[in-house]
């Protein structure tokens, strides 16, 4: 056990946190996500929820300030009547923990899932809302921020 660590952080997810590097990408996945199919590492974290997650991660890892969205949502499939709610949510979390690296990019679906085969790894979450996965690009830490 180590001090000051939040326990949803794993030893593998810190791990694949350390290893990623300067515009590695990660995917905090909802619980439809085919995160198992197509994941070059995989970490379940199923008893949480994503908003708890990137909350723990963007503690840790910063996003990447030469991207001009360094977030990612799967956009809304057209014609589909939903409106995510959980977005308002990320929303709050990101302007909390990275004001100033926050902006979002909405993907189109299997654009979404080409950019999930190639990221760093696929967090997978036990989250019931639908269109929450979220993808984060690792930015840099800075000397200041390393201490």
């Amino acid at each position: 056990m180590l001090k000051h660590i939040p326990a949803i952080l794993t030893p593998d997810l810190l791990k694949v946190l350390m290893e990623m590097g300067h515009g590695d990408e990660i995917v905090i996945a909802d619980g439809n996500f085919p995160g198992a199919a197509i994941a070059k590492r995989l970490i379940r974290l199923d008893g949480h929820g994503v908003p708890e997650v990137l909350r723990a991660v963007l503690h840790f890892l910063p996003l990447d300030s030469y991207t001009p969205k360094p977030v990612g949502l799967m956009e809304v499939v057209p014609g589909d009547p939903v409106v995510p709610a959980i977005w308002e949510t990320y929303r709050s979390i990101l302007s909390e923990e990275e004001p100033e690296h926050s902006e979002i990019e909405y993907i189109e679906r299997f654009a979404f899932y080409e950019r999930a085969k190639n990221a760093y790894a696929v967090i997978a979450t036990g989250e019931t809302a639908i269109y929450a996965s979220i993808l984060l690009k690792k930015g840099v830490v800075l000397p200041e921020d390393a201490s």
